[in-house]
């Protein structure tokens, strides 16, 4: 019996000689009986698993199962990828023909436009060299009124040879007419001949060298329109006392649609004007605040972006002669016309001299007309009118009155105000006004010609304007 004992522990010793932790023991049970006890570690565990084990191994078969699941969706899933990288590279070279077709039609328009840019060139010196030509007269009889053999000529170049009645002088506007641009020489010969001496009209008879009170606003005369979106608002004038080294034929125009608004340009004539072909651009040392700028005496008055300041600016030095604070009044935004546009202080000549229209806080928004010493600048004499100035479309000065036009969109308006300065008196009045293109945002009396001009969503146009007898 012993014999098969120590046999068993011998061949269990041998069979454990890789376990380095392997143990013998031997001792009594509670029974006083002899008892064996050998205790080898396990290769792979550490200690022997707990009740728990089970669950664990579930949960790890559980963890292996999706691992497996993904492996599977990865290896599946080459397909699809390659058919979407196949999708994208149709798309890039469907994109990249189209950038390839559009820079082909960019060269093709770039070379349109240089093309036209040179027959554009080609007509201007065409145009130089038609008005440096002098103009050959032929007799009336030598001449058939419908020589279908002659070529048009244009109404320019025998323009000087008439001025129509009730225009001053100086004033080449009204003299462009559609009427005139095709016949021959002697045709326009006959009609300025005949235009030499015009019937008096009815309103002739009115004291129009005098000053009196707005009776007739007549229909505007559109002179050129804006080339860009530059142009949806501005200034066109004329200097009623040009100075030396510009004439009284000289037209200024300024765009203030923007931040920086400094280039002045102006025209020879009316009808460079009307061609667009400026003469002079002047760059002004500051950016110029909305439409409420004007021409007097030589000198441009316009007030400075985003301030209360007043700048002369003389055409002749280029240069700023005077500047001052217009006292207590409101900007940029503060005490508008009706359309906006920070029409807060608009200059204003007539008659009298030069004027200024704004308001205070003190008014609480009622129109103050100032008389300013043209030099210096200096406020000469306020009056302040009970027309509140955000309720009118727009403001010009006639003869020492203050009128109002009630709407700057209505197509058939009024001028629905008139202050007068001697009296210190205002009243309503409905003196009809059209607004053609339905956005005026500019509107000034020029005295020398007797002409309203206005800016009316990127045209620029005048209007006629009859005065009463003066009391």
């Amino acid at each position: 019996m012993w014999f098969l004992v120590v046999m068993w522990i011998s061949s269990l010793l041998v069979g454990t000689q890789a376990q380095s932790t392997a143990s013998f023991s031997r001792g009594n049970d509670r029974n006083r009986r002899c008892q064996y006890t050998f205790t080898v570690d396990s290769p792979t565990e550490a200690s022997c698993p707990s009740t728990a084990s089970s669950a664990e191994m579930e949960a790890l078969k559980s963890r292996l199962g999706l691992v497996e699941a993904l492996v599977a969706r990865l290896s599946g899933g080459e397909a699809s990828g390659t058919e979407a990288q196949m999708g994208l590279r149709t798309a890039y070279t469907q994109v990249t023909e189209e950038r390839d077709r559009l820079q082909q039609e960019k060269a093709r328009l770039a070379q349109q436009v240089e093309q036209l840019q040179q027959t554009v060139e080609g007509l201007q010196r065409e145009v130089e060299r038609l008005r440096s030509r002098p103009c050959t007269q032929q007799p009336p009889q030598s001449v058939s009124l419908y020589d279908s053999n002659r070529q048009p000529v244009t109404g320019t170049s025998n323009s000087h040879l008439v001025s129509r009645p009730g225009r001053t002088q100086g004033d080449t506007s009204s003299l462009r007419d559609s009427s005139w641009s095709y016949g021959s020489p002697a045709y326009l010969e006959l009609k300025a001949e005949v235009a030499e001496f015009p019937a008096p009209r009815p309103e002739d008879t009115e004291d129009n060298r005098g000053c009196g009170e707005l009776l007739w606003v007549g229909e505007p005369v559109t002179h050129r329109k804006a080339d860009s979106i530059a142009g949806r608002y501005g200034v066109w004038m004329q200097d009623p006392e040009a100075a030396s080294p510009y004439g009284s034929n000289m037209v200024w125009r300024i765009d203030t649609v923007g931040t920086e608004v400094r280039q002045l340009y102006g025209y020879e004539d009316m009808d460079q004007f009307t061609r667009g072909f400026p003469a002079k651009v002047l760059l002004l040392p500051e950016a110029v605040e909305s439409t409420g700028a004007t021409m007097y005496r030589g000198s441009f008055y316009f007030q400075r972006r985003r301030s209360r300041t007043l700048i002369r600016y003389e055409l002749g030095s280029e240069s700023v002669a005077a500047r001052r604070e217009l006292p207590h009044a409101g900007f940029h935004g503060q005490f508008p016309y009706s359309w906006g546009g920070y029409t807060d202080i608009d200059f204003a000549v007539d008659e009298n001299g030069l004027w200024v229209i704004y308001s205070t806080n003190k008014a609480k928004g009622a129109i103050v007309v100032s008389q300013l010493d043209p030099h210096t600048l200096e406020v000469k004499k306020s009056w302040e009118t009970n027309i509140r100035k955000t309720t009118v479309a727009n403001a010009f000065m006639i003869c020492g009155r203050l009128y109002t036009v009630a709407s700057y969109a209505s197509p058939n308006t009024t001028v629905n105000y008139s202050f007068d300065t001697i009296t210190s008196q205002s009243k309503a009045i409905a003196v009809p006004f059209q607004n053609r293109y339905r956005y005026n945002s500019m509107i000034d009396y020029n005295p020398a010609q007797r002409k309203l001009f206005a800016w009316d969503n990127y045209y620029m146009v005048s209007y006629d304007i009859r005065l009463g007898k003066q009391q």
